[in-house]
């Protein structure tokens, strides 16, 4: 269910709630954020945040991550900085939507992780294709997530969005702001 009058606004602190196809629950990250809300665009933050998988297990996250959603995207990107510097982890997924509970997005198996070198890697099409039978994903389905992978790495090959270096630095110094 979607209001307006809940819709997040910057300086909110909300959760991440992820679901499979079937509506399961798969994981929430905790204590995210929010720098930008609007229509089309959520942008998270956090850093060493809680999670809780599907099965109850717990563990904290160990850097400070954006998190970037799109409504016309089937795929959300997680920018992380780590040591060795900017790693990121994208989701293909539903687009989000907000309730009272959080952002919410069904997570679609497929992810695409790419290095500070700029190699990137398509991962766990096993399972997508596991889950595509158990879950009766359907053609359509399965046409727009691989859209969406091709979309993702035209994003990541051009520089855009998230992978630029202006978004990553115009978001933490935003995220900097908020936390003072």
């Amino acid at each position: 269910m979607y209001r307006d009058d809940i819709k997040p606004v910057k300086g909110d602190v909300v959760k991440i709630i992820a679901y499979k196809h079937d509506g399961s629950l798969h994981r929430i990250w905790y204590k995210n954020t929010v720098l930008e809300s609007n229509d089309n665009v959520i942008i998270l933050a956090n850093n060493k945040t809680s999670v809780t998988e599907f099965d109850g297990r717990t563990w904290v996250t160990k850097e400070m991550a954006l998190v970037y959603f799109h409504a016309d995207c089937w795929f959300n990107i997680v920018c992380m900085f780590r040591e060795d510097g900017l790693h990121y982890y994208c989701n293909l997924s539903s687009p989000f939507a907000y309730d009272i509970d959080g952002v919410k997005y069904i997570d679609y198996d497929l992810d695409i992780k790419k290095y500070p070198d700029g190699k990137y890697f398509l991962l766990d099409e096993e399972e997508y294709n596991r889950h595509k039978n158990q879950y009766k994903y359907s053609d359509e389905l399965d046409r727009i997530l691989r859209y969406n992978v091709a979309k993702l790495q035209r994003w990541i090959d051009s520089n855009l969005g998230p992978f630029s270096q202006d978004f990553i630095s115009i978001w933490v110094e935003n995220y900097q702001n908020i936390k003072k």
